[in-house]
C-alpha cells in the first residue's frame, strides 16, 4: 500500500480525500477506488454523537474509531486531531496514540479550546507561538517519519487573510509537512495561498458545502497548486438528507414499499460489505 507521503511526492496532479466517519464508509469509500480518506473529526460528533462540530468529541473517541478504521481497510488515513486535545505535550500524546491505532496523517489547528468548525463563526484562536510548539511537538513525537503532520490556521475569520498567511509561514518554519489554511473567502484568495506556498510545501483545500469557500473539483483545485483536496462532510449530508427521506417515508406510509428503489436490499448490503467471504474464510478455519 503506497503511504500517504510517497503520493504527495509522486508527480500526481492531486490527492482526493472523501469524508469518513467509520468503518463502514472507510470500506465503502475503498471499493469505490480512493487512494486516502479523510476521517473527520466534526463527522465522529454528528454520527457518533448527534452534536454539532464544537470540541465534544474526546480523544479517545477518535482513536477508537481510528483502530476500527483500520481494522476495515488498509487505505492511507488522514485524521483530524482538532486542537490536539490540549497543550503541546498532549499533543505528543494525541500523536503516539493516533499513530498506533493507524493515523498516516494527523490535522492539527490553531483554535484555543472548545474548538468549533472552520466554517462557523465565533472562532478564536492561540497564538502563533503555541501553535508552533504544537507542531514541533507532534513531529518529535512521531514514531515514523511518513506519519505527516498537517497544520490548519483558522485565522482568515478572525484576524483576517493577511494575518493567517502570516501565521501559516510560522507553521510551515515549525516544521509542519503540509498547509492547510482554512475557510479562504474567494478563489482569488486561494490563487495567493498557492503562488505564495505551494513551491515550499503540499497545500490541503477544504471543499465544505455551504461553507466559506467557493466549491471546485479537485482537478481545478491541483491545477492552481492544491495537492489534497478533502470533501470531509459530504457523505454525513447525503446521508441525512437520505434519511430524513427515508424515515419520513416509512412514517406516511407505514411500509418501505414505497421508498424501495432508493435503498439496496438485504443481498445488497451483504454485497457490499463482503459477508459472503468472510463467512467463506471462516469456514477454513472448522475443523
Amino acid at each position: 500500500m503506497t503511504t500517504l507521503s510517497a503520493l504527495l511526492d509522486s508527480d500526481r496532479n492531486v490527492v482526493l480525500a472523501p469524508g469518513v466517519y467509520d468503518p463502514f464508509t472507510a470500506h465503502l469509500a475503498t471499493e469505490a477506488g480512493f487512494e486516502v480518506l479523510y476521517l473527520s473529526g466534526a463527522s465522529i460528533a454528528y454520527t457518533r454523537l448527534g452534536r454539532p462540530d464544537i470540541g465534544l468529541v474526546s480523544m479517545s473517541e477518535v482513536a477508537e474509531t481510528i483502530a476500527l478504521v483500520r481494522d476495515r481497510t488498509p487505505v492511507p488515513l488522514i485524521v483530524d486531531a482538532d486542537t490536539g486535545y490540549g497543550n503541546a505535550l498532549n499533543v505528543q500524546r494525541t500523536m503516539r496514540v493516533f499513530e498506533r491505532a493507524g493515523a498516516s496523517a494527523i490535522q492539527l489547528e490553531d483554535q484555543s479550546f472548545p474548538k468549533r468548525c472552520g466554517h462557523l463563526a465565533g472562532k478564536s484562536l492561540v497564538s502563533a507561538a503555541e501553535m508552533g510548539g504544537k507542531i514541533r511537538a507532534a513531529v518529535d513525537a512521531r514514531a515514523n517519519r511518513s506519519t505527516l503532520v498537517i497544520a490548519r490556521t483558522d485565522a482568515i475569520a478572525v484576524e483576517g487573510f493577511d494575518a493567517a498567511m502570516e501565521r501559516a509561514n510560522h507553521y510551515v518554519e515549525a516544521g509542519a509537512d503540509v498547509l492547510f489554511i482554512e475557510a479562504p473567502r474567494s478563489r482569488e484568495q486561494m490563487v495567493k495561498v498557492c503562488e505564495t506556498f505551494s513551491s515550499r510545501i503540499p497545500l490541503l483545500a477544504n471543499m465544505v458545502e455551504g461553507g466559506q469557500t467557493p466549491i471546485g473539483s479537485a482537478s481545478e483545485l491541483g491545477k492552481i497548486g492544491f495537492k489534497i483536496v478533502i470533501f470531509p462532510g459530504g457523505i454525513v449530508r447525503a446521508v441525512v438528507k437520505q434519511a430524513q427521506d427515508y424515515y419520513a417515508s416509512l412514517k406516511t406510509n407505514g411500509s418501505n414499499r414505497p421508498f424501495a428503489d432508493r435503498m439496496t436490499d438485504f443481498d445488497g448490503l451483504n454485497a457490499a460489505i463482503g459477508t459472503a467471504d468472510l463467512l467463506s474464510k471462516g469456514n477454513t478455519y472448522e475443523s
